[in-house]
């Protein structure tokens, strides 16, 4: 076998091994964290409550996804993957929620600045110990 042969056949493999990692993976990542209230007014919405899931998961857009206002009324599946605290996750949970606010700008200041997407604390707390003040997630657009 030649040295070319090798290659070739090694970088198919490497190539191979690369298209099933992403295939495992179901979004994007980032950090999350948490806000309470008082939840109004949001940059999305102003002073209107209608905007607020009844089932109270919703969340404030980082900068990272703000989009210049285009994230509000996007909704994201997120999921807890890490935390610097061990068994901070809450295993297989997953939250869906709607962005209502801009965390730049929300009237509550989050758990930790600069995080990628802000959930309301009865959303955090479905994913996440709710006294984490810093979680990594995985979120995914639907």
């Amino acid at each position: 076998m030649s040295i070319f042969g090798a290659s070739a056949t090694s970088l198919s493999l490497l190539v191979l091994l690369l298209a099933t990692l992403f295939q495992l993976s179901y979004g994007d990542v980032g950090t999350c964290a948490a806000y309470s209230a008082p939840y109004l007014p949001t940059a999305c919405y102003g002073n209107s409550s209608s905007q607020f899931p009844s089932s109270n998961m919703f969340a404030a857009a980082g900068e990272g996804i703000w989009d210049n206002g285009a994230a509000c009324g996007r909704q994201y599946l997120v999921r807890c993957i890490s935390a610097a605290v061990p068994r901070t996750c809450l295993p297989d949970q997953m939250v869906q929620v709607r962005i209502v606010d801009r965390a730049q700008t929300s009237r509550s200041r989050p758990s930790s600045d600069g995080a990628t997407i802000v959930l309301a604390t009865p959303a955090f707390g479905t994913i996440a110990d709710p006294s984490a003040p810093l979680i990594n997630v995985e979120f995914q657009q639907v």
